[in-house]
């Protein structure tokens, strides 16, 4: 490990000590996953190479599903995707017609990156860099700005909602064009889906659609295509806390989302979304349960199912499905050696812990918790890193004598309560979908009366 700044040493501890994922210096306390890394690493090479890709990322809570996850987004920054990345919550999801797919959106837009701004807030970057790409195209080839960047943007005409996606991109150039930061502003708020009305739109832009719950899979593809356009090899979007989904009540509400992803799995098998990589995060309730799971919608189940021939420990990464294995004694003891090299910042010699203290640390995790502190080890590390920071802390500390006050408590799931539709919530009736016919509709049909028959 080279030497780290204080910036990124600070940034890793203290989300290791809050119990969530670091947003950088995932490499620094990298340990295990070869095969799986590896495997998504293929993915990211294939939308370099204009194809799809998808990818359920299925593992326990606490078993590093997010750290994954971030992990592979940061890898494919550094092979020149731009990346987008949001949590499923009560108030996003993937299909809704409330608002609350917009929203899921907006908060993939806010959180673009890449490998120059890997914080997010890339998206007007992004668009930048695809204007002065067009000017420069245009002094070589002796044409206007605008004809340049109107050939390179013809390939988006072909797409749904590639009219306006391109007229608000040239309303971009014009205010970049003419000084005018209102008009590029509106322009990048459109790009995000921050108008709620076709009129505010019109009235700035002069479009005649805007990003809402109706399109937002179509816009992700056209995002796609853009940030091909601008020079990058294509977008990665990650969607975590998939569970968000299964804890539905509404199975109507339910059945929707996942038939949008039926929609995503279809295309990006097919290869139909040039430069398109998705990646969901989730449990295995989330996959298998057959009553609320993915497996519960058929055409799903028939496309993600497992190859029957891995068995008895054979692993088959070809498929949609990455389980996530559970991490070894030996992974852990390397994973909390890293976390002890970060506290020194990379500098040898300079460890609070010797490994005799490491070894007598897990040894009362699993006199504590058994055989999770090191499948599921969130806490474990939690736990360590707090710990560690009492000794640095405390330099007269003896390291022994603390050991037994650590607390371990067993990796459990989050308790999420079932999410109502907000539809119903808000106004205490519901308005039926397209097919839908009235009657019970707001009840789950895994309700054992809904399916009697004689």
């Amino acid at each position: 490990m080279s030497r780290l700044r204080d910036r990124e040493r600070n940034a890793i501890l203290n989300s290791l000590r809050a119990g969530v994922v670091p947003r950088v210096g995932q490499q620094h306390i990298q340990v295990g996953r070869r095969d799986e890394i590896t495997a998504l690493i293929s993915d990211i090479d294939a939308l370099a190479d204009g194809g799809s890709a998808v990818r359920f990322v299925i593992g326990e809570y606490g078993s590093g599903k997010t750290f994954f996850l971030n992990l592979v987004g940061s890898i494919a920054r550094e092979k020149k995707l731009v990346t987008v990345s949001a949590d499923l919550t009560p108030d996003r999801r993937i299909h809704a017609t409330g608002g609350q797919a917009r929203a899921l959106y907006a908060e993939l837009m806010r959180n673009m990156a890449t490998r120059a701004k890997p914080d997010g807030g890339a998206l007007a970057s992004v668009t930048e860099r695809f204007v002065t790409q067009a000017l420069q195209q245009a002094e070589a080839n002796g044409t206007t700005p605008e004809n340049a960047i109107q050939a390179g943007l013809n390939s988006l005409m072909e797409m749904h909602g590639g009219y306006d996606f391109a007229a608000v991109i040239k309303a971009y150039w014009r205010g970049h064009d003419n000084d005018d930061t209102e008009l590029q502003q509106a322009a990048v708020r459109w790009l995000r889906g921050e108008y709620s009305t076709k009129t505010e739109a019109r009235a700035l832009l002069g479009v005649r659609i805007i990003i809402d719950d109706s399109n937002v899979y179509q816009s992700l593809k056209l995002m796609a295509r853009f940030v091909r356009l601008a020079g990058f090899d294509g977008l990665l979007v990650t969607l975590d806390e998939m569970v968000n989904l299964y804890k539905l009540s509404n199975s109507q509400a339910r059945n929707a989302n996942y038939e949008q992803i039926l929609g995503i799995v279809n295309d990006a098998l097919q290869g139909s979304a040039d430069g398109l990589g998705v990646l969901f995060g989730g449990t295995p309730e989330f996959l298998m349960d057959p009553r609320r799971g993915l497996y519960s919608y058929e055409a799903l189940q028939s496309r993600l199912v497992e190859n029957r021939f891995a068995r008895e420990g054979l692993v088959d990464l070809s498929g949609p499905v990455i389980r996530l294995t559970n991490l070894s004694q030996e992974d852990l003891y390397l994973l909390l050696q890293k976390v002890r090299r970060v506290f020194a910042r990379g500098d040898l010699g300079e460890d609070l812990l010797p490994d005799a203290g490491i070894e007598a640390f897990l040894d009362h995790c699993h006199r504590q918790v058994g055989d999770a502190y090191f499948k599921t080890p969130r806490n474990s590390v939690k736990e360590f890193t707090q710990f560690l920071s009492l000794l640095e802390q405390n330099p007269t500390l003896q390291w022994d004598r603390l050991i037994d006050r650590v607390q371990i408590a067993p990796e459990t799931a989050d308790q999420i309560p079932d999410m109502p539709d907000p539809a119903i919530a808000e106004t205490g009736e519901r308005t039926l979908a397209s097919g839908e016919r009235p009657g019970r509709a707001d009840q789950d049909d895994d309700d054992s009366l809904t399916s009697f028959k004689l």
